[in-house]
């Protein structure tokens, strides 16, 4: 078995992990994953503080945390996770000085991750940058150490001259804060080296050899991370920005040029365009919504819900009054038949609230005839969107996916033009964008492939697939942007993470229609 060192770290009793506080973020394993011991402390003091959300940009790292809905957001593809916050990894106190760090074999170790992730991977290659600049700072400050204080999350460097084959990171966490309480990890002491904490990042283990490549002339050093030809797990940016930064601690780097993303499939003559097998037609267009005047939202509100004559003690979670007490609403809402202490049940999920506060929580959304119950999500009626006017085309081209080598593809494609947003968008009589129309998405020709296709075509009509918002990519606002409804655009392969292979993406985007409220059984009626 591989042996390698481990360590304790201190830290103040007043800091997250001091209370025994670390916060995790679900993968795609369905498991929970720890923060690295400085993000949580970030992350707990900003939680302390009441704050609505956190940019963890900061940190390196491309997410926005929001504390009201115990999420966490990816800037760039705008994918979710869910968040918690644990109290019970309570570490033990110790009193006096620190002791110095002390290293000593440990069992063997496989090395497998424990998630593939995009989020794991991004983590990963951003710790194995930070741990080298770290090493290489510990061996100019200490060049008589020891060969356990020249260690970096649990592996040993290179003699000097010397280019090495591979980077490892040895799993585990890293608790940086001197103070009192202590817990596991790896690398060297923090108490040691002061002013370096807040690089030392270990992760899971990750060899990256430098594989077989022309060779290099004497005198080039050589990145040892094996992805920059595009076929490691880890995305051949994130390994050009570790070769980066290695590269500024003085490190041995050799950068390659990373493979650009396939978008698009070959050329496909029009005769080799067909209609999609079980799905009527080839193209959809949605206008300008027509505002529906028949119902008032006094109307809305009272179809789906049945009143309550002796509503409980408790909370009303849209005004946050309780429910034998008047709505908050009271004054700013003067609606015919409508008292404030007018309490309603939802049919389906029988969660309560004002009636009141149900016709002001309407009022404020897209008064499409629909309602959503704020707590559990469910949604009553018809929900559309604010998607503007514009064209979707799907076919079928013959060419396979990756990962779908048996089927054929289905192409969609959305056109939507600039124009003036209406009366439902966020600056009614101002134009917006529309960049990067049409956009080219596919999914695989089999049966699960075309159950989806005909639910996006019905959130095509609802108008849910877009919206007009801020882009999380260009900043732009006034512009079209996706509506939590995920797409690939990427046709040969997934280095921008919107491509194929993906097994779960099916699935996953099932699971965002019917959270629209676009289901099977909309296919049936």
């Amino acid at each position: 078995g591989t042996m390698r060192p481990v360590r304790r770290n201190f830290y103040d009793p007043s800091s997250a992990p001091g209370k025994g506080i670390v916060w995790e973020w679900e993968n795609d394993n369905n498991s929970w994953t720890p923060y690295d011991m400085d993000i949580c402390i970030t992350i707990q003091n900003a939680y302390e503080k009441q704050h609505p959300w956190l940019d963890l940009s900061s940190l390196g790292f491309c997410y926005l945390i929001y504390f009201s809905s115990m999420s966490q957001m990816n800037r760039q593809t705008q994918r979710k996770r869910r968040l918690r916050r644990r109290m019970d990894l309570a570490y033990p106190l110790t009193m006096g000085s620190i002791p110095k760090s002390q290293s000593w074999p440990v069992g063997a170790s496989t090395g497998t991750p424990s998630c593939s992730c995009p989020q794991c991977l991004l983590v990963n290659s951003t710790r194995a940058a930070s741990n080298a600049i770290l090493a290489s700072q510990r061996r100019k400050l200490y060049p008589g150490a020891v060969r356990q204080s020249s260690t970096f999350a649990g592996a040993a460097l290179w003699p000097a001259g010397t280019v090495t084959p591979a980077v490892v990171a040895a799993k585990g966490e890293g608790l940086r804060v001197s103070g009192a309480g202590f817990g596991p990890g790896q690398g060297v002491s923090s108490a040691a080296l002061p002013g370096l904490n807040n690089l030392n990042r270990p992760g899971t283990q990750r060899g990256a050899g430098l594989g077989a490549r022309a060779a290099v002339p004497p005198g080039v050093p050589a990145l040892p991370v094996k992805n920059l030809n595009g076929t490691g797990p880890v995305h051949p940016a994130l390994a050009g920005m570790t070769g980066i930064l290695m590269c500024a601690a003085g490190l041995p780097v050799c950068l390659t040029r990373a493979p650009k993303p396939i978008l698009h499939p070959p050329p496909v003559s029009k005769s080799d365009i067909k209609p999609v097998p079980g799905v009527n037609g080839i193209c959809r267009k949605t206008k300008k919504k027509q505002l529906k005047k028949s119902k008032t939202p006094e109307d809305v509100v009272r179809r789906y819900i049945q009143k309550v004559k002796n509503p409980p003690d408790e909370d009303c979670t849209i005004c946050m009054e309780r429910l034998v007490t008047s709505s908050g609403y009271e004054g700013v809402l003067s609606p015919r038949g409508i008292k404030p202490e007018l309490v309603g049940k939802l049919g389906k999920c029988g969660h309560m609230y004002h009636l009141l506060c149900l016709l002001a929580m309407y009022n404020n959304g897209n008064k499409d005839g629909s309602l959503q119950c704020p707590t559990c999500k469910a949604i009553y009626g018809e929900k559309t969107g604010t998607q503007p006017p514009g064209k979707m085309e799907f076919h079928l081209i013959p060419h396979s996916l990756p990962g779908y080598t048996d089927s054929k593809t289905i192409r969609i494609v959305y056109d939507i033009p600039t124009g003036i947003q209406g009366p439902e968008h966020p600056n009614p009589g101002k134009k917006f964008t529309a960049r990067g129309f049409p956009r080219h998405c596919y999914l695989p020709d089999n049966e699960k492939g075309r159950k989806v296709l005909k639910l996006l075509i019905v959130a095509w009509d609802r108008r849910l697939i877009f919206t007009i918002g801020t882009s999380n990519t260009t900043g732009e606002s006034d512009t079209v942007v996706w509506n939590e409804i995920h797409h690939k655009t990427e046709f040969g392969s997934n280095l921008t993470g919107h491509g194929y292979p993906d097994p779960n993406y099916l699935d996953n985007v099932l699971a965002e229609l019917l959270a629209q409220g676009v289901s099977e059984a909309t296919l049936k009626d």
